[in-house]
């Protein structure tokens, strides 16, 4: 059976469809991404664990800022201002025993950090050395 002329110039001018075959050398790409984000998400739990246990752990300085708490310092800071951060960062792990506050909670406080020992102000970073001889604490 031969096509008049008119059935060969539209099948001529009508679009060709193309023949689709799966490929199976394409890679799943969301499997790639899910493993890398389980892998990511495993490493910052890992980091956030080992921080906290290491945050726990006693520091050389432990009994030293105990001993300025127990004596009656206490130091007056910002946490926007880098001489307070400066201060806090010599005693390490061990400032959470410093009786730390807020310089807004005392009028007083006009240079952050400030410490008040035994009714003395010391405005300013102060050296382990100086705040041990002023409190009497040994640095251990």
């Amino acid at each position: 059976m031969a096509l008049s002329k008119e059935e060969a110039n539209t099948l001529r001018h009508e679009p060709q469809k193309e023949e689709h075959k799966p490929s199976a050398a394409k890679p799943k790409h969301g499997r790639k991404i899910l493993i890398s984000a389980i892998v990511i998400f495993a490493l910052i739990v890992t980091g956030v664990g080992l921080s906290y246990a290491n945050s726990k752990k006693p520091a050389p300085l432990d009994s030293f800022a105990k001993c300025l708490t127990e004596n009656g310092a206490v130091m007056y800071g910002a946490t926007w201002c880098k001489y307070t951060q400066a201060q806090k960062s010599m005693f390490g792990n061990s400032v959470r025993y410093l009786n730390y506050k807020d310089f807004s909670e005392n009028p007083e406080v006009t240079t952050t950090p400030t410490w008040f020992i035994n009714g003395q102000k010391y405005a300013k970073v102060q050296s382990l050395d100086k705040l041990a001889v002023i409190t009497g604490c040994a640095i251990r």
